[in-house]
């Protein structure tokens, strides 16, 4: 399989990427919170609109003549994915397309903070209701990507500090990993 070529830079590929993952948990926020896991393929938009130029049209999307970022992706969700509950082993059985350029996966989590974690029990159903009833638990909406110019990054909103957006990319490796993995 061959990999498309890469249209601009790394360093502006991977400013692309994080651009594209800004605009995924914005868009997957708009929808609120408890949400399923949900998955997009990241196509070039130049490539899509010269593909596609109906729709890419309809969609309003901008091309790199028109003023838009070199290297910008356009996100597609993937409608029909439905999380085991294993997001890595539910990531591990895909494989893109050599037209996705990367692609990118939110998820909702309940966590507790490091000094809360020693009460949790080993039995896993016990754990999640120990989180679940826990007084300092947090609730977070992850957006992690990746692509293949070897970029990945992630971002992050808090529930309980709707105004910040975290981003970093090392943010959930073993997610980056595996979406790292769907393309090839």
């Amino acid at each position: 399989m061959t990999e498309p070529t890469i249209p601009v830079p790394p360093e502006e590929q991977r400013d692309a990427l994080v651009a594209a993952l800004v605009d995924l948990e914005r868009h997957v926020g708009a929808a609120g919170w408890d949400q399923p896991p949900r998955l997009f393929a990241l196509v070039l938009t130049d490539l899509f609109a010269a593909a596609e130029p109906a729709l890419a049209a309809e969609l309003g999307l901008r091309t790199t003549a028109d003023g838009a970022a070199p290297g910008a992706l356009t996100a597609v969700e993937q409608e029909s994915f439905a999380s085991s509950g294993d997001l890595v082993a539910d990531l591990d059985q895909l494989e893109w397309p050599e037209t996705v350029f990367g692609c990118a996966l939110s998820a909702e989590r309940t966590f507790l903070p490091a000094a809360a974690e020693d009460g949790i029990p080993e039995d896993a159903e016990a754990g999640a209701a120990y989180v679940a009833a826990h007084p300092d638990r947090q609730e977070i909406r992850v957006v992690v990507g990746a692509d293949r110019a070897g970029n990945r990054h992630g971002v992050a909103r808090l529930v309980s500090r709707p105004e910040e957006l975290l981003g970093g990319e090392d943010l959930v490796p073993g997610l980056g990993e595996a979406l790292a993995h769907t393309l090839g």
